[in-house]
């Protein structure tokens, strides 16, 4: 089993900044991919980054490239999720997600654990 925690989302104005941390505790060892996933009401779920634990080799979403980074901290288990040059567009429910099997396309909605979501609210 695996537990994630999510934190850091917010409210803020385009332009700005945010950073999502997800803590993650239990079987880490097992985690091959790591990603962060969004829904807007009335939105499907959408993959924005991933990353593979082993290498770090990160996927973004066309939508964030170059605005949003992915990284993870394996000395303290954390997740990260820089978003910088936030829009409106941006505006979702955020959840860090995990997956202890190989993944074809990180991107896609097929990971294992999922956290309970952190808020990101971007006004115009």
């Amino acid at each position: 089993q695996v537990q994630l925690v999510e934190s850091g989302g917010g409210s803020v104005q385009a332009g700005g900044s945010l950073r999502l941390s997800c803590a993650v505790s239990g079987h880490t060892h097992t985690i091959y991919w790591m990603a962060w996933f969004r829904q807007a009401p009335g939105k499907e779920r959408e993959g924005v980054a991933a990353i593979f634990t082993p290498d770090r080799s990160a996927h973004y979403a066309d939508s964030v490239k170059g605005r949003f980074t992915i990284s993870q901290d394996t000395a303290d288990n954390t997740l990260y999720l820089q978003m910088n040059s936030l829009k409106p567009e941006d505006t979702a429910m955020y959840y860090c997600v995990a997956e202890p099997g190989l993944l074809p396309r990180p991107l896609a909605d097929n990971y294992r654990y999922w956290g309970q979501g952190t808020q990101v609210t971007v006004s115009s």
